[in-house]
Order: C-alpha cells, then sequence, then structure tokens
C-alpha cells in the first residue's frame, strides 16, 4: 500500500510542474509579461527558457521515479524563489493579501511533498527500481 501511495504522490506532484511548463510555453508571451511585471527584467526569456527546462526535466524525473531526489532538488530550486516573488502576500494590500497567503501556503505545502520525495527517494514501483531489478539474459 505505501508503495502505492508513493507512485500515487510522485504523479501529483509532477503534474503541477508538467502543466505550469506547458502552460509557460502555450502563453509564453504572456508568462513573459508577468515575469517583467514582477520586477524581473534581466535575461527574461533566457530566465524563461530555463524555468520551462527545469519544470520539464524535474517534473519526468519525479514522474518516472528516475533521480527522483535530483528531480525534486531542481523543481525546490525552482519552487522556493518563484514562491516568494509570486505569493509575497505580506506587502500586498490587503484585499489580496488573504488569497495569496493562500497560494502561498500551497506552495509551500507543495515543497514540502518535494523534501518528502527528495529524502524518501521514489519507492517500489519506479524505472529506476525496474532497471535495478531486470535481468538481462546471456547468450
Amino acid at each position: 500500500m505505501k508503495d502505492t501511495i508513493d507512485l500515487v504522490g510522485r504523479i501529483f506532484l509532477s503534474f503541477i510542474f508538467l502543466f505550469e511548463a506547458y502552460d509557460s510555453l502555450a502563453f509564453f508571451k504572456a508568462t513573459k509579461g508577468q515575469m517583467i511585471s514582477y520586477g524581473i527584467t534581466w535575461q527574461t526569456e533566457t530566465l524563461l527558457y530555463l524555468a520551462i527546462f527545469i519544470l520539464i526535466l524535474g517534473g519526468a524525473l519525479l514522474l518516472l521515479g528516475y533521480r527522483s531526489s535530483f528531480g525534486a532538488l531542481l523543481l525546490l530550486l525552482y519552487w522556493i524563489p518563484v514562491t516568494f516573488i509570486l505569493y509575497s502576500w505580506w506587502n500586498d494590500p490587503i484585499e489580496f493579501r488573504r488569497d495569496n497567503s493562500i497560494q502561498f501556503m500551497k506552495n509551500l505545502s507543495i515543497a514540502g511533498g518535494l523534501l518528502i520525495v527528495m529524502v524518501n527517494g521514489s519507492g517500489k514501483y519506479s524505472i529506476k527500481r525496474l532497471f535495478a531489478t531486470t535481468k538481462v539474459r546471456r547468450r
């Protein structure tokens, strides 16, 4: 049961990052404009491509369970700064403070899930385990 829950948890965690990568690609101009509105003006396009690469690589590693700790670390290196930039609710006007504080806490919870994956690994159902237990016949 634990292994199945590990797999489902990894799938759920990876989907948010893979979807964000898709969304950033599909709405590239809008995402770039949003980055500029948050004050990220240095090499915006390069940073966006880098973010999309990290989201795809980290999300795929997490989903497949291959080097999932490395994938979780990559995603954390992206997720924590983005959370503090986008949802700095302590600086927001009072009418936005509640919504942004909830989003901030949700992102911290996702970071907590990534930390759990980073420490515990991918579990039994993973590509890494499949490679480790597959026997190759010799001729």
